[in-house]
């Protein structure tokens, strides 16, 4: 009987341990639980990424703010955080036609009036009418082109010297263009002349 009862005691001590061992894993558990939450849980930080834009947003704010109020001033406006800002003039709305561009294919080579020097010049003409305008233009390059020349070969030398030359030139040009144009029953639209490439030789 007294080896029964010593069989019943270390069983007995066996099964406490266990118990006392899965307590303490279920509280070292808890408390891990309870350490993590607070260290990473309750309320999420803020993205740093969202508080650069809230101060970039706050300080275009305040530029536009400064713009608007003072557009006829020029210079730097210090701002709430002390930084200097640049004061910006906002560009008015305007209302404005689409201009239309043609370049002639090729250079066109002419020689000078009493001289013996050669010009050489690409050009290109513009429009704010209708593309219509380029349309005939290109339609018509052999007629324009042999105007160009004939045009060209009326200049001397002194002529188409310096800026005020080629606007002279270019001016001409203008006008001999859109008179073509007429005689050819055309629309004459052309508005300006250019010069993309301008060489004596």
């Amino acid at each position: 009987m007294a080896d029964e009862v010593e069989d019943e005691e270390p069983k007995k001590g066996g099964l406490i341990k266990i118990i006392i061992m899965v307590v303490a894993a279920i509280l070292l558990i808890a408390v891990g639980l309870g350490i993590g939450y607070f260290i990473f849980g309750g309320e999420p930080e803020p993205d740093p990424s969202a508080e650069v834009n809230q101060i970039i947003e706050g300080k275009n704010t305040k530029v536009k703010e400064t713009s608007e109020e003072d557009d006829n001033k020029e210079g730097e406006v210090e701002g709430e955080d002390g930084v200097l800002q640049k004061n910006v003039k906002s560009i008015p709305e305007v209302n404005s036609y689409e201009t239309t561009y043609f370049e002639f294919p090729g250079d066109f080579t002419t020689n000078l009036k009493n001289s013996r020097k050669f010009l050489q010049l690409s050009v290109g003409v513009s429009t704010q009418y209708d593309e219509k305008v380029m349309e005939v233009v290109d339609s018509h390059q052999l007629a324009l082109r042999s105007e160009i020349l004939s045009t060209v070969s009326d200049f001397t030398e002194e002529d188409i010297s310096g800026s005020d030359g080629k606007k002279k030139l270019s001016e001409r040009l203008m006008v001999v263009l859109n008179a073509k144009l007429e005689k050819l029953k055309e629309f004459p639209g052309i508005e300006d002349v250019y010069f993309t490439a301008f060489i004596l030789q």
